[in-house]
């Protein structure tokens, strides 16, 4: 849309509102606006034909007051600067509300992961290493796995990094189990997403069981968060992914789904529900609504027309601040993308603790913890929102842009 802030400037507008709100001086507010560092390095790859790719690959620390950096690394078309920037923000608001020790930092490629073979993605992946190592570290910055990047790829990112510096595991998290990842770490922003999903729901009256759930995505985040809530009794009855949409009024049987797309990598031609057009899935009536992919879907337009209770972003800044308002208006609660899809970066710590004592923890001691430190972050969010009569991202960047404004000054910066 024409005239529309970057996706850098909207973030800046929450944190601003909320810096205003705490009362945080200008010249501080200046400081948590802006980035640390922001390293763009050339890549050039050989491709499986002979032929030569040349690309770009960043990786951007907003702020590290609190901590190490901390942030995904993504492949996809649509990265550039300004992108990663507003993400590497993002996380740094997001350690800080629930309050783990890291800074915020974000990493991407420009490319189509999935036009290229697993040599051609390890090869990229190792030349990328090598070109930012200096900003690499376990106390330093910590990446882990996003869009088109996974377990496999944090591998590679451990190996090409321990071969200059010795065995690191801590240096990356999203591992493999085998090479010191944590148990629940790949389902944990769906599991994390679909606890928020329950409190909201409980909290709003909004009956969970036989309730209608609209999710767009069907990667990991959409995947599992689809799983979670349909063992929870919820009826997904529109779900979509890249590649097209379906949607079941009586709800999609998930197990089956899920089968279907580890065999077909699509959901596309699934027996057991209706083709939608993916530009209507958004606007398919339901009680909770979960945009679980790209920023910036749910906008000024579309926004009017979707028809539903609850939002839960599990995406990172599906909504832009004319959605938002707009949902404000409508007395639609928004669960922001800070709070409910921070189950990731929270067991990603608890893997980093584990990678650094070299001690491993059960899977359910980790869901226990995670679903622990979700569950006050929430309640403190909530409490703000109730009590302040401002929106609950309002409340919880009020939180985040505190603590980091704290660490700031008791660190004499």
């Amino acid at each position: 849309m024409s005239g529309q802030p970057s996706i850098f400037e909207q973030i800046n507008s929450f944190v601003r509102t909320a810096g205003e709100r705490c009362g945080i001086p200008p010249v501080y507010l200046g400081i948590l606006l802006s980035t640390y560092r922001e390293l763009r390095v050339q890549l050039v790859l050989q491709r499986d034909d002979g032929t030569l790719l040349e690309t770009f690959g960043y990786r951007i620390q907003h702020n590290g007051a609190r901590g190490p950096y901390k942030g995904g690394l993504r492949y996809h078309p649509a990265v550039d600067v300004d992108e990663v920037r507003a993400l590497a923000s993002l996380m740094t608001w997001k350690n800080s509300l629930v309050d783990i020790p890291f800074g915020g930092a974000k990493g991407g490629v420009t490319i189509d992961a999935q036009k290229f073979s697993k040599r051609e993605l390890q090869s990229l992946t190792r030349a990328f290493t090598r070109k930012i190592d200096m900003a690499l570290g376990p106390y330093r910055d910590i990446p882990a796995p996003d869009m088109y990047t996974n377990a496999e790829t944090m591998g590679w990112i451990m190996d090409e990094y321990g071969r200059k510096h010795g065995h690191t595991p801590a240096v990356v998290t999203g591992k493999p189990i085998a090479l010191g990842g944590s148990q629940g770490r790949e389902a944990a922003t769906g599991r994390g997403v679909s606890f928020v999903t329950q409190w909201a729901a409980g909290d709003y009256n909004i009956p969970l069981r036989g309730g209608t759930v609209v999710i767009q995505g069907f990667g990991n985040v959409g995947s599992f968060t689809a799983d979670f809530l349909h063992q929870a009794g919820a009826k997904i009855i529109a779900i979509g992914d890249a590649n097209g949409a379906l949607h079941n009024p009586q709800g999609i049987d998930i197990p089956a789904l899920l089968q279907y797309t580890k065999e077909k990598k699509s959901l596309v031609g699934f027996p057991h529900a209706e083709p939608l057009e993916r530009e209507k899935l958004l606007l398919v009536p339901c009680d909770i609504l979960i945009p679980a992919a790209l920023g910036n879907v749910i906008n000024g337009e579309n926004a009017p027309k979707i028809d539903t209770k609850l939002v839960i972003e599990a995406a990172n800044h599906p909504l832009t601040p004319e959605a938002a308002a707009i949902f404000w208006k409508r007395n639609i609660r928004v669960m922001p993308d800070i709070l409910a899809n921070a189950g990731g970066v929270i067991v990603s710590y608890f893997e980093w603790v584990q990678n650094l004592q070299q001690f491993f923890w059960k899977e359910s001691e980790v869901n226990e913890r995670l679903g622990e430190k979700l569950e006050s972050t929430y309640r403190a969010v909530h409490e703000i929102f109730s009590r302040e009569k401002i929106s609950l991202r309002e409340s919880a960047y009020m939180i985040a842009v505190q603590r980091v404004y704290d660490a700031i000054k008791l660190r004499g910066m």
